[in-house]
């Protein structure tokens, strides 16, 4: 079955190169994609309500029994309506269906159907139009929950439904890569029960069965695949870098560097003493000092004859880096250029020279840039450290092949999420960890209140205010449209390990249809959108916009969370904080409060039903902590170590080392990531090259996408 999943997806019936180039958008070439492209939700198709008890505006399940003859009518030239009556014991139900006048022939009077959509009251009588439907009887049950794939144009729920069973199909030929005993031991179920009914489940206790190994497969993998990589980190051979004399540094900045600063630097300037490349990871809120911290390490690599690069996930942020850096540089005579896809070839073609060139005198000492630094061409004359601004939090591949164009450079890794210790030492477990666990002197609180849905108006009038007075404004929304937002399934995520969480929580907000709205009622401000579903160029594009001023109200996804500095901002929205990790809204707050404006952050919430509720207490928790690192340890006491691993909807994280963080960002279970690694470190150690379990090795390089002889 292992060969068959790399099979590609035109194997399967009905898939000609239309479907092919749909499911490609989505990132599904093989059997293998679509078998682990897992359900965003399940229809709670199970949880039946009388018409006269059924959610207003939400999609529900009514059994209901054909009353009246459908009839149809011709409407606007081609178009027809069908429709009949259906009822219940509580009332009657009037259900249309457009341009589907072959359905006429399935609802014979007297059959009984269970029904899923909108049921809407019209006066004393019901009604729903096209509702999905299915043959109900008592002696044959249907499934509870239905799975809801994300699709793209030219993919119907049907035909994504019909090709992963026919994957499915195969699974009983599926080898499990984990160890019997690593499985017996932690009470996982098999991968083929997992995979089965990750699809299809037949309950809930099944589903977070089938949740729960899939989420160990992912932790065991990784962890896996940091354990094989770690041998190679201790080799020998980096050059000695000991010029560390930073005093120059210091003496242009116009503020002294905090305790946590001077510690960090002290421990990157020990590493790079030796001739043990450095592999060191720098975590710490946003606008703590991590990229002082890193130009200590360049101008320490540069004093000792050798040269530095440091990668940023966006054009924009290199741009940053570029224009805080390259200006200190140049006064301490340090050579520095930027390296990003909009360089002209010409000049990329005199950076790659003066990088390459043997004469120290013109050799070109530090570069900054995106992963245009990984590109063919791109080689170091002398390298001694990389540098790399973590947008995905591991890097493992990315770091890899850095290191590969810069044999031996030292490694500093630097991440704008405080995280426990412990959680970071099982994540980056192949890094050193250093914390910056102290804001520079002079860096404002800002004031954090949390309000519901009936402060609109005077959250409209503070916007207003802000402007009016020069600031700008952050609106940060968990959806990106309305379609996104209307989710009234089931999520994945609320899965618990015996059973589903009750929904409490209110309709997202989509940050499309928020900013529409925004617009509307203040038709007078300049109101801008970015979210992940931008291309990249647009999103730098807006993002640019903002930080030049030219906007002056930025709604946005949890995009800006990792973004570029804009110390004109001074407030920032959170709808639906509710949605969010206590982690994630502190990275978001941080987006202000970085210039000389007073800032506010405002979190939105309807969910805060008591002050008892989950929800009240743990924003609660913002109004009155200001240190991540203790917020972080909250969150991960409140919700496991998924929030640190994705975004608030959960959507899956596509590592630069190659592995996809599917489910394991909707963990809650902090017991389960720590059994996975434990696990992973004691079988590295029992057999260091899985020589024993082939399948599993094949599974940690397929997924780390690294060669043999790189992990080896």
């Amino acid at each position: 079955m292992s060969g068959r999943l790399t099979d590609g997806i035109k194997t399967l019936y009905g898939v000609g190169p239309a479907k092919v180039a749909a499911y490609e958008r989505l990132g599904i070439s093989t059997l293998g994609d679509l078998l682990y492209h897992f359900p965003r939700a399940y229809e709670n198709r199970g949880d039946v309500h009388l018409l006269s008890e059924a959610p207003e505006n939400c999609r529900t399940a009514v059994v209901l029994t054909v009353g009246t003859e459908p009839k149809s009518t011709r409407i606007r030239g081609r178009m027809s309506l069908l429709k009949f009556r259906a009822f219940d014991e509580s009332g009657i139900c009037e259900i249309t269906f457009y341009n589907q006048e072959y359905l006429k022939s399935r609802f014979v009077l007297g059959s009984t159907f269970r029904f899923w959509g909108k049921v809407q009251k019209k006066g004393k009588k019901y009604v729903m139009t096209a509702p999905e439907s299915e043959p109900y009887t008592e002696d044959t049950p249907l499934p509870d929950l239905l799975p809801v794939y994300r699709l793209s144009q030219g993919l119907t729920p049907k035909l994504v439904s019909g090709n992963v069973a026919a994957v499915l199909a195969q699974t009983a030929l599926l080898e499990d890569p984990l160890p019997d005993e690593i499985r017996i031991e932690n009470r996982l179920a098999t991968l083929g029960f997992a995979l089965n009914n990750i699809h299809n489940p037949t309950d809930y206790v099944s589903l977070a069965r089938a949740k729960r190994r899939l989420i160990f497969d992912e932790f065991f993998i990784f962890a896996l695949g940091l354990s094989l990589t770690k041998k190679s980190a201790k080799q020998t051979g980096a050059p000695i870098c000991d010029k560390g004399n930073i005093s120059r540094l210091t003496a242009t900045l116009p503020y002294e560097l905090t305790g946590a600063q001077k510690r960090v630097i002290a421990e990157i300037r020990a590493d790079m003493a030796h001739d043990v490349p450095m592999s060191r990871i720098v975590v710490g809120d946003v606008g703590c000092g991590k990229t002082v911290c890193a130009a200590a390490a360049m101008l320490i690599a540069v004093q000792s004859g050798r040269q530095a690069a440091l990668m940023a996930p966006t054009e924009l942020l290199a741009r940053q880096h570029y224009d805080d850096l390259a200006p200190i540089f140049k006064g301490l005579g340090i050579r520095a250029a930027l390296l990003i896809g909009a360089t002209t070839a010409a000049s990329k073609r005199k950076i790659r020279e003066a990088l390459t060139t043997e004469n120290p005198a013109d050799r070109l000492d530090v570069v900054i840039g995106t992963q245009a630094l990984l590109s063919d061409g791109v080689e170091f004359a002398a390298p001694g450290l990389i540098v790399t601004d973590e947008q995905h939090r591991f890097g493992v591949r990315q770091r890899a092949t850095l290191q590969e164009k810069n044999a031996h450079a030292h490694m500093l890794v630097m991440s704008a999420t405080p995280i426990p210790r412990s959680l970071a030492l099982a994540l980056w477990g192949d890094l050193a960890l250093s914390r910056i666990d102290e804001m520079p002197a002079g860096r404002q609180r800002v004031d954090t209140f949390v309000v519901d849905e009936g402060y609109r108006a005077r959250l409209h009038a503070f916007i207003r205010k802000t402007c009016a007075e020069g600031g700008q404004v952050y609106v940060v929304c968990p959806a990106v449209e309305e379609r996104d937002a209307e989710i009234d399934e089931l999520m994945l995520s609320e899965i618990g390990e015996y059973a589903p969480l009750e929904k409490t929580l209110p309709p997202m907000k989509a940050a499309v249809t928020h900013a529409e709205d925004l617009r509307a009622a203040l038709p007078d401000l300049s109101i801008a959108v970015v979210h992940g579903a931008m291309k990249s160029r647009e999103k730098e594009a807006v993002m640019q916009a903002f930080a030049a001023g030219e906007v002056q109200v930025l709604v946005s996804t949890t995009v800006i969370e990792v973004g570029v500095n804009v110390p004109n901002a001074s407030l920032m929205i959170v709808e639906n904080a509710e949605r969010f990790g206590l982690s994630q809204l502190h990275q978001l707050r941080g987006r202000v409060g970085r210039g000389k404006r007073k800032s506010y952050c405002v979190l939105v919430s309807d969910a805060l039903t008591t002050p008892e509720s989950t929800a009240a207490s743990r924003l609660a928790t913002m109004k009155t902590t200001y240190d991540g690192f203790e917020i972080a340890e909250k969150d991960l006491a409140l919700r496991g170590p998924g929030d640190f691993l994705s975004g608030a909807t959960g959507d899956a994280i596509r590592q630069s080392g190659g592995v996809k963080f599917r489910l394991a960002a909707l963990c809650d279970d902090t017991g389960l990531l720590t059994a996975a690694f434990t696990e992973a470190k004691k079988l590295a150690e029992k057999d260091p090259e899985l020589t024993n379990y082939p399948t599993l090795r094949q599974t940690v390089d397929t997924m780390f996408t690294l060669d043999s002889d790189t992990i080896s």
